[in-house]
């Protein structure tokens, strides 16, 4: 086996012998080059944040042109608007805030059961049509 060894290593390059356990060879410039290497990433890292910054505030320049022209408000402004609403309504009140109802939901007007109690009258017979108005 030895024998194998000896002639897969005479036929193998240097990165194969550093692989199989051999001796590295000692760069005297390898720290310094390694500086440099990191000083230029560190240098690309920051290029490519500020690039991406410039092209988010140019976005964000549009995005704003957009609200302007719609009327809208950011994401943030509305649920502090709604926020402010509701610490508003509860402002004295010792118990949670109530969950907004929509409109058309829950407790309506009485005009709208007097109405449907006047439908469902005029479908009955004269004296019984009496005897609810009472």
């Amino acid at each position: 086996m030895n024998f194998v060894m000896k002639q897969a290593l005479g036929g193998a390059t240097k990165d194969m012998g550093k692989m199989l356990g051999g001796e590295e060879e000692k760069d005297p410039d390898a720290q310094k080059k390694e500086e440099e290497r990191q000083e230029a990433l560190r240098q690309q890292e920051e290029e490519r944040k500020a690039k991406h910054a410039r092209m988010e505030a140019e976005r964000e320049k549009v995005r704003q042109t957009i609200r302007d022209k719609y009327g809208l408000k950011k994401k943030e402004e509305k649920e502090a608007e709604e926020k402010a609403a509701m610490e508003q309504a509860c402002e004295g009140s010792l118990t949670r805030p109530k969950k907004a109802i929509p409109a058309g939901c829950g407790d309506d007007d009485d005009e709208d059961e007097e109405s449907i109690l006047d439908t469902v009258l005029k479908f009955l017979p004269g004296p019984l049509q009496d005897m609810f108005k009472k």
